[in-house]
């Protein structure tokens, strides 16, 4: 009634014409009210119910969720790229094949103590010539006979015993034990390939780096020098620093123990030019990117920018890099000591042990035990770091996510 004495107020003021009609008006007015006002009070219920069937799809959504949760564990970026290397079977068998030889090579001689590296056989045998001498003998009542004569000689050392129980690769051609050469040479060869690719990689990334931040004047000094070492040839050179360390072995002879790493150091010094250019094209692409301009803003310094926020994002990429020119250096110190101008008597190298097919080809097809062993660990070790240089990239590559 409240309603209807207000209105009946309103229309008294706008004049309406008599009380029959505003009393039907009223009427009418608050029927329509009452019917907008349930409509309203129903469509009110309809939202809470819908809001609370939609809290209870949240609620049960996020039950769900949870119980995944338990089941599902995030996984790092480290353990992804781990989890990929690990399902590529040439990777495994890389791994495995390296792996195999460090353990060879650094923990074989702690077991195989019956011969060292540098220890001769002194246990002798009797050298037959390869053919015997004939000669003919005619008596006086004019027989004639053929006389076969067999000199032996004693040789006091071992030299290319066969395999047996005490040396189960046998021996070469000055009485060393094949096996434990084997495993001391792989320390040379092992060794000296890391630290070729350790210096190669350090050179790489500081040049190239410098290269790629600043640019200009300085970029173009350093890769003008990486284009005139790219030039040169690697083998020429060693050869002609292997004639002058052996001219200056004549004054110094302790020169002979540190050939193969000097010759290694100057590989190094003209190798770094991959490494270099590898790096200076990946951080002229990461110095634009929104940290680096943050970077700008705190005011690091630029061996900061570098080293901590640039370098760390091409280690993926080098990682590779070193994985795949382990191989090559294991080839190069191979090289040199085929040529005799890596590690000399009466220590072992691998490319050492394989001179025999150079100083003396007819005792090749004979001994095979002599050449054939340091060949295959050539061949395990470079197919190794190859595989695992392939898993690596294949691993760390951002389209192989799946």
């Amino acid at each position: 009634m409240a309603k209807l004495r207000k209105f009946n107020k309103v229309c008294m003021l706008a004049g309406a014409s008599s009380d029959t009609e505003m009393v039907a008006q009223s009427e009418e007015i608050v029927r329509n009210y009452d019917e907008a006002e349930l409509y309203e009070k129903r469509v009110q219920e309809a939202k809470e119910k819908e809001e609370q069937e939609r809290l209870e799809r949240l609620m049960k959504q996020s039950t769900e969720e949870d119980a995944l949760d338990k089941n599902v564990k995030l996984m790092s970026p480290t353990r992804m790229v781990v989890r990929r290397f690990f399902r590529s079977k040439l990777s495994v068998v890389g791994l495995v094949m390296v792996i195999g030889l460090f353990l060879f090579s650094f923990l074989g001689p702690v077991f195989y103590t019956q011969w060292g590296e540098v220890e001769l056989d002194k246990s002798g045998k009797i050298k037959y010539p390869d053919a015997p001498s004939y000669y003919m003998i005619t008596e006086e009542d004019g027989t004639t006979y053929e006389v076969k004569m067999t000199v032996t000689t004693f040789q006091e050392d071992n030299m290319l015993a066969p395999i047996s129980k005490s040396h189960p690769l046998g021996t070469d051609y000055n009485g060393y034990d094949i096996l434990a050469r084997l495993m001391y040479g792989g320390r040379i060869s092992l060794i000296v390939s890391f630290l070729t690719v350790i210096i190669i990689t350090v050179l790489g990334v500081v040049l190239g780096g410098i290269a790629g931040y600043f640019g200009g004047w300085v970029d173009n000094v350093i890769m003008r020098l990486c284009d005139i070492l790219m030039c040169l040839p690697g083998i020429p050179i060693l050869l002609i620093v292997g004639t002058v360390i052996n001219s200056w072995a004549e004054k110094a002879p302790q020169l002979e123990t540190y050939r193969i790493y000097i010759l290694m150091g100057c590989l190094s010094l003209i190798s770094w030019t991959g490494t270099a250019r590898l790096v200076r094209g990946q951080i002229l692409s990461l110095r634009e990117q929104e940290y680096m301009v943050a970077a700008e803003a705190m005011g690091y310094s630029t061996a900061r920018k570098i080293f901590k926020h640039l370098i760390p994002n091409v280690m993926p990429q080098l990682i590779v890099q070193m994985t795949l020119s382990l191989g090559s250096m294991i080839l190069y110190e191979a090289t040199l000591s085929y040529l005799s101008l890596g590690v000399k008597d009466p220590y072992a190298a691998w490319g050492t042990m394989i001179n025999i097919i150079s100083t003396k080809p007819d005792e090749v097809l004979n001994y095979f035990n002599v050449w054939m062993s340091p060949g295959i660990c050539i061949v395990i070790a470079v197919l190794g770091f190859n595989f695992v240089g392939d898993g690596l990239r294949d691993a760390l590559d951002p389209k192989m996510r799946r």
